[in-house]
């Protein structure tokens, strides 16, 4: 299992837009894929799931990724969150 932390820098937090970027990395891979907040755990395939979360600007995030390419995983969704501007 891969895991990576984040600190989310955007003054939005992960609204809708951001949030439908990182669900449509996520699903491009087979690896189980979990974001972290709060002491909840949500697919990072769900949409509804990240919405729920309401993470906001300087929240602590992880992400984990468990399979068969959870290196590339962990590598896109870092590349997705500093291209967004979500995190540095």
């Amino acid at each position: 299992m891969k895991k990576q932390e984040f600190n989310v820098t955007a003054e939005t937090g992960i609204h809708a837009r951001p949030a439908t970027l990182l669900v449509q990395t996520a699903s491009k891979f087979q690896s189980e894929i979990n974001l972290e907040y709060k002491e909840k755990s949500v697919n990072l395939k769900s949409i509804m799931g990240v919405m729920s979360l309401g993470v906001g600007q300087g929240s602590d995030v992880t992400i984990t990724a468990e399979g068969e390419d959870e290196e590339e995983a962990i590598k896109a969704i870092e590349e997705t969150m500093k291209k967004e501007g979500l995190s540095e």
